[in-house]
């Protein structure tokens, strides 16, 4: 007989995701006529960058001839990918990162849940609260914790980010193995400082405990005293494993394209005590489960860090920050508390209601859709998040929407 992983039975009945667009079509199908503003999902909407489609364009006229056809890549990804990786987002910021601690993805949230497979399933993980779910998730998933109580799994280790600490948590009263951090944080917009990080990196030493840092939202930050990478802070390299993305800043999401860097300082440790390398797991788990990325959308990731591709870039981040903006105005206007929008695409919301209350009422009285913050943890439960990701026109009609709907 046949068993299957009864961890999956753990997990509450849906994706986060899930749910909202199923209220969305439902609503959609019993108002065929209304039109909804998504400013939900942190989804972009702008094109891909001139700089990226050229690149795009030329890589599939090289895969039309034979003498320039590619068949499968590195697992790793291509050398010139990782070397302007390396080059562009970690050496320019003074973090000694070599190519060939770059692993090229199909997308960061692949990475952040696959990670945890390295890892023994009795290992305390501790993660923030409220948190993207893939984090949580997939941990539910591989076995390391008990069931769902009172909002949150037993055995899991939550890091309250609230008003109170300004959305940055504080360090685990208990030694915990495995921690989730984001910043800029999705999904509350909140930012860490050099400092901030440096007590996460110490209390990962002291612990002998690893970090795992989900970067992807670092190309909207605008406080060039903030870090944009964990490695730019001394001895991360020693307790760390970054995650970035195209998708946001260069618009890849539907292309596909990210990275994770393990550098090989990096260490865990076996049953026996003894240091082993993370790098060589990692390599061994990406070669032997994914194929790489195609050479086109590789092409396209690298012209990024073209001169033209860099300035294309900033464009684009800072149309949706000017949207940020235009959102936290507005709430702000309308009496709301809010964090994030400074340094980030996401406005988080003290709705003064339950979170999916304020998610109808919004989409039944003004055709705009938010993301409950209840789905996020047990922290994220009265608030709401707005995303910056649509054009300037849609955002200024759904802030004018909802003005008019909590007049």
């Amino acid at each position: 007989m046949l068993k299957i992983n009864e961890h999956y039975l753990k997990l509450q009945a849906s994706y986060l995701f899930s749910d909202i667009a199923k209220r969305m079509t439902a609503f959609q199908e019993a108002n065929p006529d209304k039109d909804i503003i998504r400013l939900g999902i942190g989804d972009v909407t702008h094109g891909l960058p001139t700089a990226c489609i050229e690149a795009f364009h030329s890589a599939v006229d090289e895969m039309a001839e034979d003498s320039s056809f590619r068949g499968y890549g590195p697992e790793q990804g291509y050398a010139f990918l990782r070397e302007a990786i390396a080059k562009n987002d970690f050496q320019a910021r003074g973090a000694d990162i070599s190519p060939d601690e770059v692993f090229v993805s199909d997308g960061a949230k692949c990475d952040t849940g696959n990670i945890q497979e390295l890892f023994s399933t009795d290992a305390k993980i501790a993660l923030p609260d409220p948190v993207y779910p893939v984090y949580l998730d997939t941990n539910v998933m591989a076995g390391r914790t008990g069931g769902f109580r009172d909002g949150r799994y037993q055995g899991m280790v939550y890091l309250d980010s609230t008003e109170e600490n300004n959305y940055v948590p504080d360090l685990p009263s208990e030694p915990v193995d495995l921690i989730y951090l984001c910043f800029p944080n999705n999904p509350t917009g909140s930012t860490a400082t050099k400092e901030e990080l440096k007590k996460w990196v110490d209390y990962a030493k002291e612990n002998k405990a690893l970090i795992l840092f989900d970067a992807a939202y670092e190309a909207f930050i605008r406080d060039d005293s903030l870090p944009r990478s964990i490695f730019e802070i001394e001895g991360a390299k020693e307790v760390a494993i970054e995650f970035r993305s195209f998708s946001k800043n260069a618009g890849f999401t539907g292309t596909r394209c990210a990275y994770t860097v393990v550098p090989k300082e990096c260490m865990a440790f076996d049953s026996a005590g003894n240091k082993q390398a993370i790098h060589p797991l990692w390599n061994r788990r990406h070669c032997t489960k994914f194929n790489g990325v195609s050479y086109p959308v590789q092409r396209a990731a690298e012209a990024v860090y073209s001169e033209a591709g860099k300035v294309q870039i900033q464009e684009l981040v800072n149309s949706y920050l000017e949207n940020a903006d235009l959102i936290a105005k507005a709430i702000g206007e309308l009496g709301f508390d809010y964090a994030g929008a400074a340094n980030s695409p996401y406005v988080w919301i003290q709705g003064k209601r339950d979170s999916w209350e304020f998610f109808d009422m919004l989409l039944n009285e003004a055709g705009v859709v938010c993301t409950p913050g209840e789905g996020f943890g047990k922290c994220g439960q009265g608030y709401i998040r707005l995303s910056a990701f649509n054009s300037r026109e849609n955002v200024i009609k759904a802030m004018e929407r909802i003005k008019k709907a909590l007049a």
